[in-house]
């Protein structure tokens, strides 16, 4: 059976813990900043986890 790939968009916007869990960046950061607040835009800079729902998809999209 072949090796399977690593989805190349997956790979861009997930990270990897030290403790296994997956890092993802918060959406609504990259354009139409003057209508937000600069406490929402602060609040979308940091990391944040991938849900417990949404896990298993992305694992998969990562091959792990």
């Amino acid at each position: 059976m072949p090796k399977m790939k690593t989805i190349s968009g997956a790979k861009k916007r997930f990270r990897l813990t030290g403790t296994g869990k997956i890092k993802r960046k918060h959406a609504f950061k990259s354009h139409i900043l003057t209508k937000k607040s600069t406490k929402q835009k602060r609040n979308l800079t940091y990391w944040g986890t991938v849900h417990k729902a949404d896990l298993h998809n992305v694992k998969a999209m990562l091959t792990m």
